[in-house]
């Protein structure tokens, strides 16, 4: 059990350093998070840059929320799970850059707001932590596929926490944003 810790650990620590070398770079360099101002044709895929392909998934009470339809907000898609510990430990970090970020004008988007994907196979458990984890937006969407869930397969998920923060114009701007990166990203964004 200590070993499954202590590799858990390192793998958190791995990914926070790869996520801090991938937002020090777009800090430093505008070009991969500012649109483009020529009539090139936007390439939908899941690099930084690239146009965020569409998600279209049904809300616990049964209403499909697009991706498209938060257009002109920043927007986190984050994709988590309640039986993910460090999802859940993750949780009150988004919730409180939610409530910071939600009503702010930034450089590609007027306001913030998350689009939470769950990789749950029980309806109840997902429902239950988001109401336990006071994720209060109203973007919650799953097709309750578990590791096998289209939003998953279309986003290439393969580990959880995992979220990627997209423009107004549904560009990606940053991936796999965690802890204080994803409020230093945000603050970068902001319109001075």
């Amino acid at each position: 059990m200590k070993k499954i810790k202590i590799t858990l650990i390192t793998a958190f620590i791995a990914v926070n350093v790869l996520s801090y070398s991938n937002v020090k770079s777009i800090s430093k360099n505008t070009e991969a998070i500012t649109p483009s101002s020529n009539n090139d044709k936007v390439v939908v895929g899941l690099n930084v840059g690239n146009k965020a392909p569409e998600l279209n998934f049904r809300s616990p009470d049964g209403k499909i929320i697009t991706l498209s339809s938060l257009k002109g907000k920043i927007v986190l898609i984050d994709f988590w799970a309640s039986w993910c510990r460090p999802c859940r430990m993750e949780n009150p970090n988004i919730v409180n850059a939610y409530l910071k970020f939600k009503d702010k004008n930034f450089k590609h988007g007027k306001g913030f707001t998350i689009y939470s994907v769950s990789l749950d196979k029980n309806k109840s458990a997902w429902i239950n932590a988001i109401k336990k984890d006071n994720m209060f937006w109203e973007n919650h969407v799953s097709d309750l596929g578990g590791w096998h869930s289209q939003p998953a397969q279309i986003y290439g998920i393969r580990s959880i926490p995992s979220n990627l923060l997209i423009s107004g114009d549904g560009i990606i701007i940053a991936k796999n944003l965690r802890g204080q990166r994803l409020y230093e990203v945000l603050n970068y964004l902001i319109e001075k």
